[in-house]
């Protein structure tokens, strides 16, 4: 397997940043999530000299915009509805002509709704495993209903098309929020209940018995693999944020397939339209060895148990270093 080439830093002096936000916090449901992500980022910058300050969510944000505040924005707010990873604050931030870390408002919002992005990967042959979407309708006690409910009929006809095991989850949530494996025709009514909890489309996806990789972009640069390993089922959100005994072997594969999975995750990043940097989760079928594209996340975490940093630091970049590079991108 080829060594990860990166491209030399540009930028040497912090004073070129000039003042930076790094926003983080929201409302979203990756709340905690992002603040922890933005108080690394915030403390990596502060540390390498960059004149950088802390902004908790959208509505400050528009303040200091208005104000005038800042020069650029340094993006860890995760997820929608009061995230980052919407195009929402994407298009706010462009706007005002106040550069960002991440993808634009069309990489940022397609990348976030999981059916959409299949569908772009899907007629560039990209592999994604097979789905159906779920689309919610009015309860019929209340056609106003902003929730809405999933006809059962449906559910369990998605499920007899797709073939068990397979997953449920929303469509435009991200870190495992309302995901849940369903192995038995008996679960289905409870997953989607509990998908059904947050907005949204739901997706019912085939599952890819096999591991789980991640590979993180850094412009144009796929970082090496990471191959996750659970102790528990699967890499639920306890194992992602709060247990220590996940296991990430990295690089995740060897030699030909290391060089497909980079290649492939850099494809996909690029079709949803995202650029700057992010992260695209990959399935490997156990029986056959082939990868399936999961979904493209554009303000991965940054906190200890995050995936991007640990890619980076096998490429030889440290955690302040990988601030200082997904920053210089919007210079």
């Amino acid at each position: 397997m080829s060594a990860t080439s990166l491209p030399s830093s540009r930028i040497a002096d912090a004073a070129v940043f000039g003042r930076v936000a790094v926003l983080m916090g929201g409302t979203s449901s990756e709340r905690e999530v992002s603040l922890n992500s933005g108080a690394n980022v915030l403390e990596a910058l502060t540390a390498r000299g960059v004149d950088a300050f802390a902004v908790d969510g959208i509505p400050a944000l528009a303040t200091l915009l208005a104000q005038g505040g800042c020069d650029r924005v340094f993006n860890v707010l995760h997820g929608h509805n009061g995230g980052g990873e919407d195009g929402v604050v994407q298009g706010l931030m462009t706007a005002f002509g106040v550069p960002y870390t991440g993808s634009n408002v069309l990489g940022s919002a397609l990348s976030m709704d999981k059916v959409r992005t299949k569908q772009v990967w899907l007629s560039l042959g990209l592999p994604t495993p097979r789905y159906v979407r779920l689309a919610a309708t009015a309860d019929a006690q209340d056609p106003a209903s902003a929730t809405g409910r999933m006809p059962k009929a449906a559910v369990h006809a998605a499920a007899a098309e797709l073939g068990l095991p397979v997953i449920v989850k929303p469509a435009n949530e991200g870190s495992s929020v309302g995901v849940t494996r369903v192995f038995e025709d008996a679960q289905l009514d409870e997953a989607v209940a509990l998908a059904a909890r947050y907005d949204g489309e739901l997706l019912m996806e085939q599952l890819v018995v096999g591991d789980e990789l991640t590979v993180g972009i850094l412009g144009q640069t796929a970082l090496p693999s990471i191959r996750i390993v659970p102790k528990g089922a699967w890499y639920d959100y306890n194992a992602k944020y709060i247990a220590e005994d996940t296991q990430y072997l990295c690089p995740g594969l060897e030699g030909e397939a290391e060089e497909e999975i980079r290649r492939i995750a850099l494809a996909a990043f690029n079709a949803a339209g995202c650029g700057g940097w992010g992260r695209v989760d990959v399935m490997r079928d156990a029986a056959s060895g082939a990868f399936f594209l999961l979904e493209v996340n554009t303000a991965p975490g940054m906190t200890s148990h995050s995936l991007v940093p640990k890619a980076a630091r096998q490429a030889g970049l440290g955690f302040e270093d990988l601030c200082w590079r997904i920053l210089e991108q919007t210079v």
